[in-house]
Parts: C-alpha cells; structure tokens; sequence
C-alpha cells in the first residue's frame, strides 16, 4: 500500500524558474503534489546551465512552454490555473504585478507563494545576495548557491502555510525573500559560531580538517562523549591529531570511524563525487 504524503490531492502550477523555482517544486512533488511548470519561449536557463540537474528536478514533472503576453497562450494558462491550488513564482514583484498574478491568484483563490529577490524590487542573484550577506570571505564565487537552496526550502514552507490560510479563509499570499534567506544564513559568522578562529571555523581541535597519507579528513568530535572517545584513542590535542591522522590513509580512518562511532569522514572533491554518481548510473544502467 502506497504511503499517503501529506500533499496528495495539491495541484501547483509554478512559474518559477532558474534555480530556486525547480528545487521548491521538486520538493513539494516528493511531497506528493502534482506540479505543472510553465517556462517561456526561452525555456528556463538552468537546463543549459545544467542539463542533468534540470532532469533531475523536474523528474514527474509536467513542463508546459508558454508566452503569456499571447491571448491563446494565456487562456491556457489560466485554464491551468482554475484547476490548480497553489501559484508559486520566481519573479520581480513589479514583473508579476504586470502579468496580474497577484490578483490573478486571488481571484481563483490559490494559495500564492512568490520567490523575490528582495521586497524592493531590486535585481539579484545567489552571487550578490551572498556577497551583501558577508557570505564571501575568498574573494572568489561560492561552491553552494545557500541563498537559492534556503529559499526554495523556505518556497515548499510557505506552501503549507499558504494552503492553511487559504482553507480558513484568510489572505494566503506569502512572499520567500531570497535576500533574507542569504542573511539568516549569516548568522552564524556574525553570532561568532563559524569563520577564522571561531569553534566550528577551526577554533576547536576536535572539530577540524586533517591531512592523511593520500588526502584528507574532516573530524567532527564535538559532543562530549566523542571528544573523550577520539582523545583516548587517536589524541587530544592539535598536535596530537596533526601526528596521528598523518600516519594513515583516508579509507583507514573512514573504517576506523565506523568501528569506534567517530564522526571522521573523508574530504571528498566534487570530482570524486561525479564519478561515484555515474559508476551508480552505470550500475543501474
């Protein structure tokens, strides 16, 4: 018997595309919703950007192209969005306010979720709300987009809470800031948790990176208990550490922390991630 996922039944249609949009949708439909993404005539530039994530995310979902400047094409839409439950979009408030969604949503009484850059209109990207955010210390673009990853999931929250409103009645309008999420995102350098010399920056000897014989380690001995466990059998200090763990290769300590339930893990590189990921589909295929 199939399991009952808590948004059986929610249709959504989502003009939300880049990276943000697809990463929310993807989510509500592992959450059982059935999605249905309009793209421009362009299509969505995250499938030339990254054509296999693209498939990954819109794996079991109904992709329409559709120019809502035409009168045709916008009355399939709108057919779309009779149907439907929730509206989500990615766009600049004034660019929705121009297509009428808010009142177009309003008058179908959908649950509508947008994703912004900022409140005030102003243009953004992963990149500029994550260098307004002090989220980049190197000088060079970061490895993780968090701002797009935190909104998306923050998009699939505002889903429910939208849902919730709607069924009682209320205004359902809910807007995912991304700006705000690259901010929060931040405090945990600003709160002194993480960066240079902070204790989960390299602050803390038992939570840190070490060189291996081949490679490198990531020791993640924080909690009491482990602390105690890793000191007694591997060292207490930096020094320590720094000896013991240079002694060894990778996989040795990788199996050594399985063996005495450490958090020791290998430092993977995103090479060695995609070549495990096509052996996988290798092996599937």
């Amino acid at each position: 018997m199939s399991p009952v996922l808590p948004l059986s039944g929610v249709t959504v249609v989502s003009l939300a595309i880049n990276l943000p949009g697809p990463l929310a949708v993807a989510r509500l439909v592992s959450l059982g919703a059935a999605v249905t993404t309009v793209e421009p005539l362009a299509g969505d530039p995250l499938r030339a950007a990254a054509p296999d994530w693209y498939d990954e995310l819109h794996r079991d979902v109904a992709v329409v192209t559709l120019d809502l400047k035409v009168a045709s094409d916008r009355a399939r839409f709108e057919e779309l969005v009779s149907r439907a439950d929730v509206l989500l979009t990615a766009m600049r408030p004034a660019a929705a306010a121009r297509l009428g969604l808010p009142s177009l949503a309003e008058r179908h009484r959908l649950a509508f979720v947008e994703i912004v850059g900022h409140d005030d209109d102003r243009p953004g990207h992963d990149l500029t709300f994550q260098a307004e955010a002090g989220l980049l210390t190197s000088g060079s673009p970061p490895l993780v987009p968090v701002a797009d990853l935190l909104g998306a999931e923050r998009a699939v929250t505002a889903v429910f809470a939208a849902l919730r409103l709607r069924d009682a009645g209320l205004p359902s309008h809910q807007r995912v800031v991304l700006a705000e999420a690259a901010h929060d995102a931040a405090a945990a350098v600003r709160h002194g948790l993480t960066g240079p010399g902070m204790p989960l920056g390299g602050g803390l000897d038992e939570y840190g990176i070490y060189a291996t014989v081949d490679g490198h380690v990531a020791v993640a001995a924080i909690e009491p208990h482990f602390a105690d466990r890793l000191a007694s059998l591997v060292g207490g200090t930096r020094d320590e550490l720094t000896a013991r763990l240079a002694r060894d290769t990778t996989a040795a300590w990788e199996r050594f922390g399985r063996e005495h339930d450490l958090p020791i893990v290998a430092v993977c590189s995103v090479s060695d991630l995609t070549e495990h990921e096509h052996q996988l589909k290798g092996e599937q295929g």
